[in-house]
């Protein structure tokens, strides 16, 4: 049994549409007992008005005290060294994770979170059993004698080659002797994160600097290809007045991006701070372009009818629906700022590499022609993508969309796909030396090219 949806929970978030979009999450799960507080001054009020509280879920960075603070004076207090207390935070990288642990969280769930990884996380720092969703060790083989090679990946057309390469392994345009590929589209970042760190898939498309921050940590993967070059868009919201000069209209606003640990974070850096203007996620000194962490498919939806929020940078085709839907402008493709920059990679799982290797090569082998295949034949790869990248049609997404994303020339490439380590280091010199984000890592370890060297 789940934690019981009658508990009164203190909400405590700053930015007034981020704790409006949590507690509706809250809503979906069954939580309607919610008690809001902006920071964690007024959180501390909360408590000791309402003895009745029975769970916090609290943001980290927030002005006059923030989350940690808040937690750190809790676990002070008599009455509330026990009170469950779970971190909703924009910083997914593992060292906050393992920050907030340490100060006493019953757990720490990123943003963006989906319901159902907000519900498994609530009945975690409720103390409640939660399910192992691991299956059993290692790949699993089918009668064929196939090794079943589970993949994970997110709705955004940086995936789009495992979608071909799974669309023509199914018709039978491709063959694979050594293993048979079992996709599977997760709702956001942090679900395939957990599935690499608990081996519950054999390997995912994911964000460079999130696999790099894995390994780091010991997660036992490593980088076999690009997943593409390219590929995303920044817009800009379509209301309020965008004139001369133009920082203004930035300032002091809201800016999404799909991940922390990603190369959006480092691009919209690479932007704003050329304009002059001081950007960065919550809690960084003196920013005024505030960097907040939001499910790609979500972003159209956070910034329609708030102009609050000025714009965002996401893996296509979110942003040009959201120029078709009316909503935004086009700021500026990612190219535009590096061109044939990496952002997604594949990377698989240390033993099943070791296990399964000629399966390995296969899988890269028939990648790299799945990316040659979309940017040969954009059309028919855009109808792949409809079904692949959409198959509940909540994004509303067509081929004639995709086809033009697919396209454009400074668009999105898939046909070099040979993972370059330089281009590694001049991500992690970036977000490590001028962000401050994220440690270094090895990325001879981290990089394996043998089934590359072969494929491209």
């Amino acid at each position: 049994m789940g934690a019981d949806p009658a508990i009164k929970i203190l909400l405590v978030e700053d930015a007034g549409i981020m704790r409006k979009m949590e507690a509706q999450i809250l809503g979906k799960i069954g939580f309607t007992n919610i008690v809001e507080a902006a920071d964690g001054k007024e959180a501390m009020a909360k408590l000791q008005a309402e003895s009745d509280i029975a769970l916090v879920i609290s943001d980290w960075a927030m002005p006059n005290m923030d989350g940690m603070q808040l937690l750190q004076w809790m676990r002070q207090q008599p009455s509330f060294q026990q009170l469950p207390f779970l971190m909703a935070t924009g910083h997914g990288d593992k060292e906050y994770v393992i920050k907030a642990e340490k100060a006493g969280a019953n757990g720490v769930v990123a943003k963006p979170f989906s319901p159902e990884e907000l519900r498994v996380h609530i009945d975690g720092a409720m103390g409640l059993k939660v399910e192992d969703a691991r299956e059993e060790e290692g790949p699993r083989v089918s009668d064929s004698g196939k090794v079943k090679l589970r993949m994970a990946h997110i709705q955004i057309t940086d995936h789009l080659a495992l979608g071909v390469l799974k669309d023509k392994l199914d018709k039978g345009e491709m063959t694979a002797n050594h293993f048979e590929l079992e996709t599977r589209c997760m709702a956001s970042w942090n679900p395939v994160q957990k599935a690499l760190e608990d081996g519950t898939v054999d390997g995912a498309l994911i964000l460079a600097p999130a696999a790099m921050d894995l390994f780091s940590y010991q997660t036992p993967i490593r980088l076999i290809l690009f997943a593409h070059r390219n590929g995303s868009i920044s817009v800009r919201n379509r209301l309020g007045r965008y004139d001369k000069p133009y920082q203004q209209f930035w300032k002091h606003k809201s800016f999404l991006i799909p991940h922390k640990m990603s190369i959006h974070n480092m691009l919209a850096h690479m932007y704003f701070s050329k304009m002059g203007l001081r950007p960065g996620v919550a809690g960084s000194e003196m920013v005024n372009v505030l960097f907040d962490v939001v499910p790609p498919i979500g972003m159209p939806g956070f910034i329609k009818g708030n102009e609050e929020v000025a714009g965002f940078l996401v893996a296509e085709p979110i942003g040009s629906r959201a120029v078709a839907a009316g909503l935004a402008e086009r700021q500026f493709l990612s190219s535009e700022i590096w061109q044939d920059h990496p952002c997604c990679v594949v990377v698989l799982r240390d033993e099943f590499m070791a296990d399964y290797g000629e399966a390995a090569q296969e899988f890269t082998n028939l990648f790299v022609e799945a990316g040659k295949f979309i940017k040969q034949n954009t059309h028919q790869a855009a109808e792949i993508a409809v079904s692949f990248l959409d198959p509940q049609g909540t994004l509303e997404l067509s081929s004639d969309l995709l086809d033009r994303v697919l396209s454009d020339p400074q668009g999105i490439t898939t046909d070099n796909l040979y993972p370059d380590i330089n281009d590694l280091r001049t991500i992690q010199n970036y977000m490590t030396g001028t962000m401050g984000i994220g440690r270094p890592i090895d990325l001879e370890a981290f990089v394996d090219t043998r089934f590359a060297d072969q494929a491209c």
